[in-house]
């Protein structure tokens, strides 16, 4: 098991946890650094690269958990979160979701314009239902949900076994689109 947590690009996890421990993968046979996992609690180190001797995979199936320090480089050009909170109350120009270059700048859905124009997206909720259809075990879903939104919904975020995304994480996500797109309307990114 895992979390994500979302941060600026300039944190580092090392600084305020310096116990913790990266994670590891094993890529080509070699044992390489995790993108963004670290292990808080007691994890066997490796010798030579200092880097969690158990791979995230296998040390998931024993019990460790790991949590994924995410650096999100939107969250750069705020100061404090009263700020991202104000402009997660304003609603955006949903328009802006029409135009394919500025869907090219948004955060997970960028290469996903086929799905966002047949959507129309006009709600946080509709980004997120458009964040569940871009995962290989939902697309499927993409031609009931446009003929009846509310009765596809549900579907969206249930359990398969190939990837899908849990609505949390859709939501959390559609925030981040929301604050981009406010940003490009006024000239920032």
């Amino acid at each position: 098991m895992d979390i994500d947590i979302d941060f600026r690009p300039d944190f580092d996890p090392l600084k305020y946890f310096p116990t913790a421990v990266r994670a590891s993968v094993v890529e080509n046979g070699e044992l390489k650094k995790h993108p963004a996992g670290a292990y808080l609690q007691h994890m066997p180190k490796d010798g030579i690269t200092g880097l969690a001797a158990i791979p995230y995979k296998q040390a998931e199936e024993m019990g460790y958990f790991k949590i994924d320090f995410l650096h999100i480089n939107l969250l750069a050009v705020f100061d404090n979160k009263a700020e991202i909170r104000a402009l997660i109350k304003i609603e955006p120009d949903w328009s802006m979701l029409e135009d394919h270059e500025i869907v090219k700048k948004l955060f997970q859905i960028h290469s996903h314009f086929d799905i966002v124009s047949r959507v129309h997206p006009q709600s946080i909720i509709e980004v997120a239902d458009i964040m569940a259809m871009i995962r290989p075990a939902k697309r499927p879903l993409l031609d009931s949900y446009i003929k009846d939104r509310d009765s596809v919904r549900k579907h969206l975020y249930t359990e398969t076994k190939k990837y899908y995304f849990k609505r949390g994480h859709a939501l959390a996500y559609s925030h981040n689109i929301v604050l981009q797109l406010h940003l490009i309307k006024a000239g920032i990114i």
